[in-house]
């Protein structure tokens, strides 16, 4: 897997590509494992897509070479991930039934903690009913990254 490094307001973050697809992005303190450094296509458009999001830009997931990899049901979700506009939330329920699984909240949860492209898919913009809700790289990360987007919680 390629890799680039990528400064943000927030800290380093790290996209990963295999071939044409962005594959993966680490946040900060998040350890990416061994990759070769280097520049491809779609780390570029994984860059400028991420220097958007800082700028305060809508970004349309479907226009980026992902290649997601996960079950039907955790691609469903963060489809509905990328769906969410910017400086809006959604919780976990409202995710469950946009999906057509509104039981499975829990397991919309677990499919936010498994998103391999968060802010390009933006899983911060899930919250629990009552409440922030988790976050992969941490609630204080959240917090930051809902505010960047006019989001008070």
């Amino acid at each position: 897997m390629t890799a680039l490094a990528v400064s943000s307001p927030v800290g380093t973050l790290t996209l990963g590509a295999e071939g044409a697809y962005l594959l993966r992005l680490w946040l900060p303190g998040q350890t990416p494992p061994g990759l070769c450094r280097g520049s491809t296509p779609a780390l570029e458009a994984g860059r400028r897509a991420l220097e958007g999001f800082f700028a305060g830009e809508e970004t349309d997931w479907r226009t980026l070479p992902l290649s997601l990899g996960g079950t039907p049901f955790q691609c469903a979700v963060w489809q509905a991930l990328g769906d969410i506009p910017r400086g809006e939330v959604r919780t976990y329920g409202e995710i469950a039934a946009a999906v057509g699984r509104p039981a499975a909240v829990r397991a919309v949860g677990s499919a936010c903690r498994r998103n391999p492209l968060p802010l390009l898919l933006p899983c911060h913009r899930v919250v629990a009913a009552h409440g922030p809700g988790g976050y992969a790289g941490g609630l204080a990360l959240k917090r930051a990254l809902l505010e960047l987007e006019g989001v008070r919680l």
